[in-house]
């Protein structure tokens, strides 16, 4: 089955339709407007609906808070109340991305606000009716989480797919300032309506949110990709979105950066009720204002964060916001002052928005479409399951040893974590286009092939100058990355010992429909990177390339 590249490149490649906005050449044009992503009239439409919904979840927030408060006032009761809410996202969000990958995110996403929708209807007539004790809250809690786990990889996964590529950092952005927006509204109207009806109201409130968001949903017409493959399934698109982790440095490093934050940043929050009560003197009203400022800060945060990113890497921009993050956390451990602890929890909400945008801005750009909502679930499980194990574990240190300590002891550790991390790098892979390339076209056969036939053994046969090897070999470590990332699960570089500067590459992909999966997730990048690789080949014709398939016969 010996075929040059030549004769294998005029054939037809794979029909697969790209959406305008994801196939925007990566350049290197100076940062847009904060609300420029608004221009775009779906964008405009899901950010409103978004936001709206946002300010349910955030009333839900306080009223669930400040209800355990009243059922258990533990600090470790009052901890796990975040805990049920993010656990769920630390469990579920891999198979989530993966069927955020392989099914239409549209639909996934209606489907996603529908149950939270009826899980918050179904607490507040609980609550209503007197019959949420602390664990039935904790429960309906942790079902609400579970939508969110569903939500969240799909929601993010959508975004390249609303704006330019020049508007992505922009629409992060925007996208968190919406969430602090509804963390500045929500949490105040929470107070009021739980002085006024009860922590019940508010659940329903939360029920009635999630309304727009669906309409908009079902208003949008999204462009769906075609392919003549069928869809990945569940259990093999998570094992190839753990691959392409593996083997994507640039996605490491979002994920090392951000556990080293999450970890330790989950501490004032999950005490944050505590605090208020406790070291404040506040009530409820004083909470949901304290959370309040949190959110202002944020939209103060972002507001700012253009101007700072035409002035600072965005390396510079996690470790700066980190480290002002844990100052505040230091000065929230030991005030006993309401007005100082609301400055505090001003800057500390845009440290927050400075160090989430640019990590979510930072992983987006590294994701490719096919694997892009996997990805960003791997994000939300750092994310998520660094809140939720924090919480829990700084609610027993509050509980062990005071809440100042615990605060101290988590900014320390923030500290430390800045340091430890700070070599993983995250702002250096802006130039690199992942539109996919199509520069595979579809292998030329004798017969046809069953798609689960394989194992399949690809070769590429390189002739250079042998002068060159130890520079060729460079270069082919990098396309042994992206070889490995699209699906192979066995790469190796061979060279002649009769012939000097003759060079195989084999690759091997457990079956003939990954192999073609393969071709589809080829981006401009990795053709860029095929490209180094040939131009170290010597004469007129192009590398010879064989396909070979076990069992065929």
């Amino acid at each position: 089955m010996r075929r040059a590249w030549q004769a294998a490149r005029e054939t037809r490649a794979p029909r697969v339709m790209i959406s305008p906005m994801e196939s925007k050449v990566r350049g290197t044009s100076p940062p847009v407007s904060t609300w420029a992503p608004l221009k775009q009239p779906v964008f405009r439409m899901l950010w409103i609906a978004t936001v709206v919904s946002n300010v349910g979840t955030w009333m839900h927030e306080i009223g669930a808070g400040w209800l355990m408060t009243t059922l258990a006032p533990t600090p470790v009761m009052v901890a796990l109340v975040q805990a049920a809410n993010t656990l769920p996202v630390f469990l579920l969000a891999l198979p989530a991305g993966a069927l955020a990958d392989i099914v239409d995110r549209r639909r996934y996403l209606i489907v996603s606000q529908a149950w939270m929708m009826v899980a918050a209807l179904l607490l507040g007539a609980f609550t209503l009716a007197g019959a949420t004790g602390a664990w039935t809250l904790l429960a309906f809690t942790f079902v609400l989480g579970i939508g969110t786990a569903m939500m969240m990889p799909a929601w993010g996964a959508i975004t390249p797919e609303l704006v330019s590529r020049a508007e992505l950092p922009a629409a992060v952005g925007l996208n968190a300032m919406g969430m602090n927006v509804s963390r500045a509204v929500g949490p105040a109207l929470a107070g009021l309506v739980v002085v006024a009806a009860g922590p019940g109201a508010v659940f329903l409130l939360n029920a009635v949110s999630f309304v727009g968001v669906i309409v908009a949903l079902v208003k949008w017409r999204r462009q769906v990709k075609v392919s003549e493959l069928p869809a990945e399934r569940l259990l093999g698109a998570m094992r190839a979105g753990l691959r392409y982790a593996r083997h994507s440095p640039d996605l490491q490093a979002v994920l090392v950066r951000s556990a080293a934050f999450f970890l330790f940043a989950s501490a004032p929050w999950a005490l944050l009720p505590l605090i208020v009560k406790i070291q404040l003197g506040g009530g409820a009203g004083a909470f949901g204002l304290s959370v309040a400022c949190v959110g202002a800060g944020a939209v103060g945060g972002a507001v700012l964060l253009p101007r700072l990113r035409g002035r600072i890497s965005r390396d510079g921009i996690v470790a700066g916001a980190s480290a002002l993050f844990a100052v505040m956390t230091a000065v929230l451990a030991y005030t006993r002052n309401p007005y100082v602890a609301g400055l505090a929890l001003l800057a500390s909400g845009a440290a927050w928005l400075g160090t989430v945008s640019s990590l979510m801005t930072a992983a987006q750009i590294a994701l490719p479409g096919w694997v892009r909502a996997r990805g960003l679930a791997l994000i939300w499980v750092v994310f998520m399951g660094g809140m939720a194990l924090g919480s829990a574990a700084w609610g027993h240190v509050a509980e062990a040893s005071g809440i100042p300590m615990a605060l101290a002891l988590s900014a320390a550790g923030a500290f430390a974590g800045i340091a430890a991390t700070w070599r993983f790098r995250v702002g250096h892979h802006d130039a690199v286009d992942l539109a996919p390339s199509m520069q595979w076209p579809t292998p030329m056969v004798a017969a046809e092939l069953e798609h689960d036939q394989g194992p399949v053994m690809v070769t590429v046969e390189y002739r250079i100058d042998p002068a060159r090897a130890a520079e060729f070999a460079a270069v082919m470590r990098h396309v042994k990355r992206t070889r490995q990332r699209d699906g192979a699960y066995f790469w190796d570089l061979f060279s002649d010992v009769a012939e000097p500067g003759r060079f195989v590459e084999t690759f091997m992909v457990e079956s003939w429909l990954e192999h073609l999966r393969q071709h589809e997730r080829a981006t401009v990048a990795d053709r860029d990177v095929s490209a180094r690789a040939r131009a170290f080949h010597l004469g007129t014709e192009s590398p010879a390339v064989t396909h070979l398939v076990a069992g065929h016969l």
